[in-house]
């Protein structure tokens, strides 16, 4: 009974996070409005705002845009000894219909294959449970323009590698979890 009731909370408070999140990114001035940016002594036609359509920080006012292709570990592409949680972490947030392009080269002679696993939860994610997986990119599907992953759901998404029996996951590696969010419209 109580592991139901932790279990209830911690998805309670993920879900309020990732709200919380959502809506820390949206603008909410009105349409006529200076605002640009939290705080007291800007925004809402303050003398100290820049009236340049960005924040008093100088960044950008969230303008919604449609989705994106996302190269996984970016220039890095997909291989063994990158860290894809710092990149996954440092290229967050990702959103609704993004999509997750997976590029790694075919195996040869001289490289290890990879593939790209989808886990179920965070506890298969965590011990690379590789039965609990279902792969949806093969050693083959990485070349040329990569394999294409669309986030349609509001779920966490768990990747990793599963070649050389989970080796590659298990270092720790070549895994990393994204949790997409809403794209807000006004």
């Amino acid at each position: 009974m109580g592991f139901a009731f932790a279990y209830r909370l911690i998805l309670v408070v993920a879900v309020a996070s990732v709200l919380g999140i959502s809506l820390a990114n949206k603008d909410w001035g009105s349409p006529n409005s200076n605002y640009t940016g939290w705080g007291w002594g800007w925004g809402w036609g303050s003398s100290k705002s820049n009236h340049t359509g960005q924040g008093f920080n100088n960044h950008p006012v969230n303008e919604t845009q449609g989705p994106k292709k996302i190269i996984v570990g970016g220039s890095e592409n997909w291989h063994f000894g990158f860290n894809y949680s710092d990149w996954a972490f440092n290229n967050a947030p990702f959103y609704f219909n993004d999509t997750l392009v997976f590029k790694y080269d075919p195996p040869s002679n001289t490289t290890f294959p990879h593939s790209v696993y989808l886990f179920p939860d965070r506890w298969s994610y965590l011990n690379c449970d590789l039965k609990r997986a279902k792969m949806v990119a093969n050693a083959t599907q990485g070349g040329g323009d990569g394999f294409e992953f669309v986030l349609k759901r509001w779920t966490p998404y768990y990747f990793a590698c599963g070649e050389r029996n989970g080796f590659h996951c298990k270092v720790g590696s070549m895994r990393f979890m994204v949790m997409p969010l809403f794209r807000w419209h006004y």
